[in-house]
This record gives structure tokens, C-alpha cells and sequence, in this order.
């Protein structure tokens, strides 16, 4: 119980890439170019489906949350990232650890949640047009939101609160990019077999559960879609949903492949890479994929555009 205390009076030693510094410096830059692009995309995002009244949908708004959650998911990691890459002592305190499991994990998990929720609003786009608005009226919309990000919150309390409670020894070296779950029941040295467990049960809920809905969302939405006798409205319909079925597909096969397998059978390499990948570029994909061919952002950002170049022009003549 000392050595464990001794862990928590001088935190970890946060190695990430230092065993290759051409690497950590590559990754430095993108990491930091990454982030940049994250926080510019997705609160473009954010305003854009405030301040466009064609964009007050519901899958606008759901969107803005995950922007939101993004941001705030990536903001996380990131910046202690890049500090701890630019200096030679690698420490990170033990109680910016503690703060970091809980925020990222929390944010990790609304965000699987808010997924599976918008192809639930594609399945009802797309499957039921004409009962569209009466099924996703405000209200559902809103509720639905705060659900996603309350099971984030509520999952995170109850598994990092189990984590942190295990007995570290002494181990200060945390041989990842960030403080996670599984990395930390590595460091443990006692049996973890009950709190594996218990991960494992938490990602079955928040990564099996989610992809099972929305596979069979898009089921649904393929088989409607092969109704349809246009071929252009095929690819219209195909069009508005493909853009998160990608998205889909980054974001779980990536923190799958982290969470659901034993915490101590992982290469280290391939869990930071994984790490890495999910919680830096995939955030920033979210608002390229949404937005690159989409005509309804392309239309609002021309009429806000618009809209400023008259405000300008009324205010230079006056």
C-alpha cells in the first residue's frame, strides 16, 4: 500500500513514443495539425447548424452534439499529449491522469451512444418520410441527447472509479499516448480478472449493443433504398447515410479492437497507434465526411455568406 501511495504522490511517467524520437517528433506535428483541424472543423459545424435555419433538423442538431463531444473528447488527450512529447521528463501527475480516465472515457462512450442514436435518425429519414417530423420531434431529439451524454457520464464514474481503486505498486511508466482503462489495469498488480470483466461488459454494451442497432438500421435503410425505382434517388438516398456509415466504421473498429480483448494481450505499439487513430483523426474526419458533399452545409454557408455581405454592404452605406 506504500508503493502504491508513492504512485499517487508522483504520478506516471507518460512514455507514448519517447523510445523513437524521429517518430515522436513526426507525430508531434500531426497530432498538433490534427487537433487544429478538429477544433476549426467541428465548431464550424456547431455554428453553422445554429445560425442556419435550414439546418434546425434533427440530424443537425445531433450532429452539433457530436461536434461538441468531439471537441471536448479530443481537447481531453491532446494538449497533455503534445506537452508531454516536447520535453524530455515524461511525468504526468497522478491526478491529471485520474481527471484525463474519466473525461476521456466518459466522452468516449457518449459519443458511441449519440452514433448508434443517428442511425436510428437515418432509419426514420429514410424508412418513414412521411412520419419523419412526428417521430423525431424535439423533444425525442433532445432526450435522446441527454441520454448519450448521461450514460457516458454514469459508465465512467462507476469503471474508472474501480480502475484507480487498484493497487499501482510503485509502476510509474505508463507506456501509452493517454491515461485508459486498459492501460492502467496493465500497471495493476493484483488479479484484474473481476475489473477485465467488468470492461469487458461496459464495451459490449457501449460498442456491441450500438453497431448491432445501427447494422440493422441500415438494413432496414438498404432494403428500403432497393425499392426505390430512381437511380437517382437511390443515390440520393444512399448519399445521406453513407457519410456516417463511414464514420461508424473508423470510430468502432478501431476501439474495439482496444476494448475488447484482454487488457494484458495487446502489443503496445498497436495500442497507441489504435489509441491514437480514435481519439485524434477519427474526431477530425466526423466534419470532413459530414460536410465535403453535402449540399445542404455547402447552401447555408453561401447564404451566410450572403447574408454577411449584405449586412457589410448596408453598413458601408450608412
Amino acid at each position: 500500500m506504500e508503493e502504491s501511495n508513492n504512485s499517487s504522490e508522483m504520478g506516471f511517467l507518460l512514455l507514448g513514443f519517447a523510445d523513437d524520437p524521429q517518430l515522436e517528433r513526426i507525430l508531434f506535428v500531426i497530432i498538433l495539425l490534427f487537433y487544429i483541424l478538429n477544433i476549426l472543423g467541428n465548431t464550424a459545424i456547431i455554428l453553422v447548424s445554429y445560425l442556419a435555419p435550414i439546418l434546425h433538423t434533427p440530424m443537425y442538431f445531433f450532429l452539433s452534439n457530436l461536434s461538441c463531444v468531439d471537441i471536448c473528447f479530443t481537447t481531453s488527450i491532446a494538449p497533455q499529449l503534445l506537452v508531454t512529447m516536447s520535453k524530455k521528463e515524461k511525468n504526468m501527475s497522478y491526478g491529471g491522469c485520474v481527471a484525463q480516465l474519466y473525461v476521456a472515457m466518459g466522452l468516449g462512450s457518449s459519443e458511441c451512444i449519440l452514433l448508434a442514436v443517428m442511425a436510428y435518425d437515418r432509419y426514420a429519414a429514410v424508412c418513414q418520410p412521411l412520419q419523419y417530423t412526428t417521430i423525431m420531434h424535439p423533444q425525442l431529439c433532445a432526450s435522446l441527447a441527454i441520454i448519450a451524454w448521461l450514460s457516458g457520464l454514469i459508465t465512467s464514474l462507476i469503471q474508472c472509479s474501480l480502475t484507480v481503486q487498484l493497487p499501482l505498486c510503485g509502476h510509474r511508466k505508463l507506456d501509452h499516448i493517454f491515461c485508459e482503462v486498459p492501460v492502467l489495469i496493465k500497471l495493476a498488480c493484483v488479479d484484474t480478472t473481476i475489473n477485465e470483466i467488468e470492461l469487458f461488459v461496459a464495451s459490449v454494451i457501449f460498442l456491441i449493443v450500438p453497431v448491432s442497432l445501427i447494422l440493422v438500421s441500415y438494413g432496414f435503410i438498404t432494403k428500403t433504398v432497393l425499392r426505390i425505382k430512381s437511380a437517382t434517388g437511390r443515390r440520393k438516398a444512399f448519399g445521406t447515410c453513407s457519410s456516417h456509415l463511414i464514420v461508424v466504421i473508423i470510430f468502432y473498429g478501431t476501439i474495439i479492437f482496444m476494448y475488447l480483448q484482454p487488457a494484458k494481450s495487446s502489443s503496445k505499439n498497436q495500442g497507441k497507434f489504435v489509441s491514437l487513430f480514435y481519439t485524434i483523426v477519427t474526431p477530425v474526419l466526423n466534419p470532413i465526411i459530414y460536410t465535403l458533399r453535402n449540399k445542404d452545409v455547402k447552401g447555408a454557408l453561401r447564404t451566410l455568406g450572403q447574408d454577411r455581405d449584405k449586412r457589410d454592404s448596408v453598413t458601408y452605406v450608412g
